[in-house]
């Protein structure tokens, strides 16, 4: 039991990873969503989205390497986090190009049916699982429950990942909540080209720094 317990913590915490979080942040975020609801229903269905994808991936493919006794190589393991870097700078540019674009967008409507089309699309989903490429390894090798977990019962070692998965789920779910309320408020609304482009900006540096440091 407290093998699961801290298996749905580490899964937590590590859903609140900044590079998560700010790509999850960047895919929210869109000033052709005028209204309150609608930037609310945005930033939750990109959570959902980007949470489903990144901790299905982890789960059925490190549960698939344990299964098999398959290992990934550290330079795939390098490669996925360069990934998650440029998909973050990515991101980060087109968040202010669309900032710049702003003033040009035909109708409220129409645009805003565009943004959303967005979050209920595939995109959140497919970047949330590139973003576990670079944690899939860690995963497979059983590196966040510690030293001596492999020798633990195969069912067990499955449980564990499906759990910390579980964690994953949560946290970034959660997280996408609290942003959802953020962008939903008045206060926000007035600066919300300003805090675009903040989002922007920042996502352009992590993913800079993720690169280089990959």
């Amino acid at each position: 039991m407290f093998l699961l317990a801290s298996a749905l913590f580490l899964g937590f915490l590590h859903g609140l990873g900044p590079d998560h979080l700010m790509a999850i942040a960047a895919l929210s975020v869109d000033t052709r969503v005028e209204s309150a609801a609608a930037r609310r229903a945005r930033a939750v269905g990109v959570a959902i989205r980007f949470a489903m994808g990144h901790a299905v991936l982890l789960a059925l493919g490190a549960g698939l390497i344990v299964l098999i006794g398959w290992s990934i190589p550290a330079p795939v393991e390098r490669g996925g986090e360069m990934l998650g870097g440029s998909l973050l700078i990515v991101m980060g540019l087109v968040t202010l190009q669309h900032l710049r674009k702003h003033s040009t967008e035909h109708s409220a409507l129409s645009t805003e049916h565009r943004a959303l089309s967005t979050a209920h699309s595939h995109v959140p989903t497919l970047i949330g699982a590139a973003f576990a490429v670079s944690s899939l390894r860690a995963l497979a090798m059983l590196t966040p429950f510690g030293a001596g977990i492999e020798a633990s019962p195969l069912p067990l070692l499955l449980g564990l990942i499906a759990v910390f998965a579980a964690g994953i789920l949560g946290s970034m779910v959660l997280f996408g909540v609290a942003l959802a309320g953020v962008l939903s408020t008045r206060a926000l609304q007035g600066v919300g080209r300003g805090a675009g482009a903040l989002v922007g900006v920042s996502s352009v540096i992590l993913g800079v720094a993720w690169v280089v440091t990959a």
